[in-house]
């Protein structure tokens, strides 16, 4: 469902959706947007009124975000498409608004990556099978991707693209990577290091010296399938930026903050994982899913956000203080 939430501090925008409501006319244009997008002729021919005023009414409801147009060539010259943007209004009457950070999880298939530049040795496994063939860099094209529950590579890097939704609504106060990963050595090598780097919009967060690729015991989730004497298992690592700087696991790794992420310019989030090609360890790396290795999760990004509307109401406040 598409909701339409509103507080009284965003004072302008319930007045335009007030406004929009209160015409028996706009009223009757939404509901039959319900029914399926129309364009300006159909709607005045089916609510028997002049387009004119269809099209006055379209510019209203458009204003208060509650329908979309889109331009459509047809025979008798460009006409605007119109579709409904809401399912239904919420509008908090109360002047209380809540300022507690809400936090939004979101998991990413280790498959799902959105590009990639790939240096063999490489390779993807599948929950019960290897996906297309090891050291050919064509399998990280493949579709059977999606499948992928262990994947690594010598040097590049993968690219995972997370939705920023929460970001129209909320002010992120905390953004927080993590995945379970260790180098990539032959069979497996516990004293192997590997510089992993970790890119997020653009801005490098700082390098994790990995000190091995690991082996020796089944992990924990690993399936019994896959050779005891190939990789089994990483270590988890949390990759946090504030506004203070960067940080793994707690520990400050550099001094990019959130304003330099400039995270609402794009519809996404992007995060890189990989080697780079000036790494002083060159190690490679062993990304795991969330049925693979010792942790059940895949590329996990967290945001810790406040509602925009508490700043909001912070500054109004605080003027009618000084006031």
């Amino acid at each position: 469902m598409k909701k339409l939430e509103l507080t009284l501090n965003e004072s302008e925008r319930v007045q335009k959706v007030a406004h929009a409501l209160s015409s028996e006319l706009r009223l009757r244009i939404l509901a039959l947007l319900d029914e399926c997008s129309m364009n300006v002729m159909e709607l005045s021919q089916r609510l028997n009124v002049p387009i004119s005023t269809v099209s006055n009414s379209i510019v209203v409801l458009e204003a208060a975000d509650l329908i979309r147009t889109e331009r459509q060539n047809g025979m008798r010259g460009i006409s605007k498409l119109c579709s409904r943007k809401r399912d239904s209004i919420l509008i908090m009457l109360s002047h209380v608004v809540s300022c507690r950070t809400q936090t939004f999880f979101y998991s990413m298939p280790v498959g799902a990556y959105s590009d990639c530049e790939i240096i063999p040795t490489c390779g993807l496994l599948g929950l019960e099978r290897t996906i297309g063939e090891h050291d050919n860099v064509v399998a990280f094209y493949d579709p059977a991707r999606f499948e992928a529950q262990l994947l690594w590579f010598q040097q590049g890097y993968v690219e995972y693209r997370f939705t920023n939704e929460a970001m129209a609504d909320y002010d992120v106060e905390c953004l927080e990577v993590s995945f379970e990963a260790c180098s990539e050595a032959p069979n497996y090598r516990k004293d192997w290091p590997s510089d992993i780097t970790v890119t997020v919009n653009g801005q490098e967060l700082g390098v994790w010296c990995c000190p091995g690729d690991f082996g020796g015991r089944q992990g924990r989730l690993t399936p019994d399938w896959w050779l005891p004497s190939s990789t089994q298992y990483g270590l988890l690592t949390r990759w946090r930026v504030d506004g203070t700087g960067s940080y793994l696991d707690d520990k400050r790794i550099s001094d990019v903050t959130l304003d330099d992420l400039k995270l609402g310019e794009k519809p996404y989030v992007s995060v890189q994982i990989g080697i780079k090609p000036d790494a002083e360890h060159q190690g490679g790396i062993n990304l795991f899913g969330e049925q693979f290795g010792d942790h059940k999760q895949a590329i996990l990004l967290r945001l810790d956000c406040r509602p925009k509307a508490a700043d909001e109401m912070r500054i109004s406040e605080g003027e009618e203080h000084k006031a």
